[in-house]
């Protein structure tokens, strides 16, 4: 009896590297500094960069979108209507152990329509921020 695995690459470093890269070009193309941060699919910091000269807090922006994209497996700006009063998600920020972030500019990763990571970027505007991090997944493929 022959058995079939759907094996996924999981998002290495490498890819991370190349993922910050593509969104630090993007955000300078703009004039934009910003903070990256890379997820695997288990929630582990691959990789993490704060330009010097952003605000500190862009940091913990960027990591809690990136978490908010992975844990609920969508671009962070696709959510931000389900958490307002009678939203799906209205009370989904408050029941989880790490509080979630629902401003644009966290971005799941797939692979072979697999999710196996995700970017969060902070620093812009959230629209900036949403395309920065849109660039860099594009960047991986």
């Amino acid at each position: 009896m022959s058995t079939t695995t759907n094996a996924v690459a999981p998002l290495t470093t490498q890819d991370a590297d190349v993922i910050v890269t593509a969104a630090r070009r993007a955000a300078e193309a703009a004039g934009v500094t910003v903070s990256v941060t890379v997820l695997d699919a288990g929630g582990h910091l691959l990789a993490f960069r704060r330009d010097d000269r952003a605000v500190l807090i862009s940091g913990e922006t960027s990591t809690r979108k990136a978490y908010t994209a992975l844990q609920l497996n969508a671009p962070t700006a696709d959510l931000i209507d389900a958490v307002q009063p009678g939203g799906l998600f209205h009370t989904l920020p408050t029941a989880l152990d790490r509080p979630l972030l629902f401003i644009a500019g966290g971005v799941p990763v797939h692979r072979d329509g697999r999710l196996i990571g995700a970017i969060g970027v902070g620093g812009g505007a959230p629209e900036q921020d949403h395309a920065f991090a849109t660039a860099a997944v594009e960047a991986l493929a």
